[in-house]
């Protein structure tokens, strides 16, 4: 089955989805629906307690819900109970909530605009702009952040071409890169900002991005030169990789007088850009 992650915003929070070409479908995380719908404070728990309910009811949809990896706050992946477009409008039904009908319109509109971007990928793109503009975030930063997901995503083809499993492996090698040019791990660098589901490079500085997709680039440039042969390679390879990026860090604090990573997040960069600090 080929599939595609993606992030999906329904009124400023992130629902965790993945494509399968093949069905040509999409499967959406079914606890982000929960907390989506009732801002429920556990919703694995609300999840629990509702599976148990329509088990009673004699209802049919929790056994045909499907499992799929999809990556958590640690960057892991797990497996995570997901429904298509069908099974979430049914499942909607035994939800209460007041974004019930209004959400519905947004997975059909969803369903609609993925079908449009396979005739014309460039789409994906403007999409992608229209909804970091919709969270406030400047259309300098979004035009880093939309270059740092195209490094991205040659980084991992070019890992996959090396024999690299997606999860764990791919976690461990981000690490090893982030640790290397930041000094910390994926984990230090989200708990640094104060994160806990948000997606940490959303909350990068333009700065920070800018490193992190050097650091990515490189590993890739380096990769492909060498074409490691082994996990164990292709650690040394991130580690080569962050520590370019690293260089650069360290020469741009040494003329600025400046961290560069830090604890800023999106919210408080995005309130910097309603009240800019006067300059003194």
């Amino acid at each position: 089955m080929k599939k595609q992650e993606g992030i999906q915003i329904f009124e400023e929070k992130r629902v965790r989805t993945i494509w399968n070409q093949e069905e040509e479908k999409w499967y959406f995380s079914i606890v982000d629906i929960i907390q989506v719908l009732t801002d429920s404070l556990n919703s694995r728990k609300y999840w629990s307690v509702l599976k148990i309910r329509l088990k009673k009811e004699g209802s049919q949809l929790t056994t045909i819900c499907s499992q799929l990896k999809m990556q958590s706050t640690d960057g892991k992946y797990y497996k995570t109970d997901v429904a298509d477009t069908e099974q979430l409008f049914r499942l909607i039904q035994s939800i209460p909530s007041p974004k019930a009908e209004p959400f519905k319109l947004w997975l059909a509109q969803i369903a609609s605009e993925r079908l449009d971007e396979m005739q014309d990928p460039e789409l994906s793109i403007d999409r992608a702009l229209e909804q970091y503009l919709q969270l406030g975030y400047s259309e300098s930063w979004i035009n880093q952040r939309l270059k740092s997901i195209e490094i991205r995503k040659e980084l991992t083809n070019e890992w996959k071409s090396r024999g690299i499993q997606e999860g764990t492996q791919f976690a461990t090698l981000t690490d090893i890169i982030s640790n290397a040019w930041s000094g910390k791990t994926t984990k230090e660098y989200k708990i640094l900002k104060g994160l806990k589901k948000e997606n940490l490079r959303d909350n990068m500085t333009n700065t920070e991005l800018i490193l992190n997709m050097l650091a990515e680039a490189s590993t890739k440039e380096i990769s492909s030169a060498i074409k490691p042969e082994s996990f164990d390679e292709s650690k040394d390879v991130a580690k080569q990789g962050g520590n370019v990026a690293k260089v650069a860090l360290k020469e741009l604090e040494s003329k600025t007088g400046k961290k560069v990573v830090t604890a800023l997040n999106a919210k408080e960069m995005l309130q910097q850009q309603i009240n800019p600090k006067k300059e003194e």
